[in-house]
């Protein structure tokens, strides 16, 4: 027998396995990795030799309006070892600065004063100037033009007003950006609803180059580095996480260079051929990324490309909020045919993009092809609502696996944490 333990919430859980029964593992290399420094260090050393750009300090001279887009409550940054340094800087290069930071919530809700606190440390909390960006606020929106799929660009002004805009942020597999971080922290970061949905369209999303670890080709990711062209990004400060959301790798400077280089390290360990099975185990990497059902469909999205068609995907994602997502809920509470759905979106032109139709999307893609069991605490009825099997344990998950399949001894792959992993069909 194999302990198989998949992160959950703020801890974990997981059943034994008869080895046998296990096609293979897809893990990611991250908390084998050791970095050469700590993780205060790792983020200054970063900063001390920028990629592709002058240091940060040299860009704040003369900079009066100075602006760090931040990441929100639902991503693991280590804001608390990259903010001090950028700080530091901005005030070595100019020490009048006015300084803002602006969370780049995109189109989630905004961050609560306890979430900022935790994320941000309550030194920064008491000193800094701290505005939560808000999607649908238009009268503070400027329209920036018109974006390479035909989308109009209209950001926060607190960010294109600045006389100096960075970011930080964390570089992970991406289901359909390719990755996280750098120009994401424009666009979705601080970008108008309509903006959002104008780059999350249906096309985009089934085009076959929006996928994880690609960048390359993706109409997503082309949008998304314009928008922060025009927004004049100038620096960011992104980082590489392991399972424990420590620090191993920081990468600063320019925002597209500097996040390649990230990209191309963080795929270094990350990437790996799919396995086969008929049974994929996976999780949504615990806490702050397994808060609801919405952001789950992100691991899902990394086991299907292992689940056999016909398969069952088991996902272990805490859901403490719940949903998520209301336009999400509804599109598959209200109708009880994945397919029909999938058919359904993908039918809607890219400026009638509805609220979260791209995460239905993407979700509705694996119902058609697999069986999902959640493992989570939402009401069971929400997840059957959402066309999910609901389970309270791995072992519980399992055996509904095997009933739904019929058969006890069906293969079974692992990928414990699914957001970590970039699949190569």
């Amino acid at each position: 027998m194999t302990e198989i333990t998949l992160p959950y919430g703020k801890g974990h859980i997981g059943a034994p396995i008869a080895e046998e029964r296990i096609a293979g593992w897809i893990r990611s290399r991250l908390d084998e990795y050791r970095p050469p420094a700590g993780q205060k260090e790792l983020a200054e050393q970063a900063m001390a030799a920028p990629i592709g750009s002058p240091a940060l300090a040299e860009l704040a001279q003369g900079k009066n309006k100075v602006v760090i887009l931040c990441s929100d409550h639902t991503r693991p940054v280590p804001s608390r070892y990259l903010l001090p340094p950028m700080l530091e800087q901005i005030r070595q290069g100019n020490p009048q600065a006015d300084i803002t930071l602006l969370v780049a919530t995109g189109c989630h809700r905004g961050s609560t004063a306890q979430e900022l606190e935790e994320k941000f440390g309550p030194e920064i909390m008491a000193r800094e100037k701290i505005v939560v960006h808000d999607c649908d606020d238009e009268e503070h929106m400027q329209y920036m033009g018109v974006l390479p799929s035909g989308g109009p660009l209209y950001l926060n002004q607190i960010a294109v007003q600045a006389d100096l805009l960075a970011a930080e942020g964390f570089i992970e597999p991406h289901f359909f950006a390719g990755f996280s971080g750098g120009r994401k922290s424009v666009l979705p970061g601080v970008a108008a609803r309509q903006t959002v949905y104008a780059n999350h369209c249906a096309a985009f999303i089934a085009d076959s180059h929006s996928r994880a670890g690609c960048l390359e080709g993706n109409p997503i990711h082309r949008d998304m580095v314009w928008a922060a062209e025009r927004a004049g990004l100038a620096f960011i400060v992104n980082a590489v996480v392991d399972s424990r959301k420590r620090l191993i790798a920081a990468f600063a400077g320019h925002f597209d260079q500097a996040h390649r280089k990230g990209a191309d390290f963080l795929a270094s360990l990350c990437r790996d051929k799919a396995i086969p099975a008929d049974i994929v185990i996976t999780s949504n990497n615990g806490y702050p990324l397994d808060q609801n059902i919405y952001q789950a469909v992100k691991g899902i999205s990394t086991a299907e490309l292992c689940c056999r068609p016909g398969g069952v995907i088991i996902m272990a994602a805490q859901c403490q909020d719940g949903v998520g997502g209301d336009g999400f809920y509804r599109a598959f509470a209200e109708n009880r045919d994945a397919g029909d759905i999938l058919q359904k979106i993908l039918a809607v032109p890219q400026q009638q993009t509805q609220a979260d139709q791209w995460q239905s999307q993407i979700f509705a893609r694996a119902l058609v092809k697999c069986r999902v069991i959640l493992i989570s605490d939402a009401p069971d009825q929400i997840v059957r609502d959402l066309h999910m099997i609901p389970a309270h344990s791995l072992g519980e998950a399992l055996t509904l696996a095997e009933q739904t399949l019929g058969d006890p001894q069906a293969r079974i792959a692992v990928i414990p944490e699914g957001i970590s992993s970039i699949v190569e069909e």
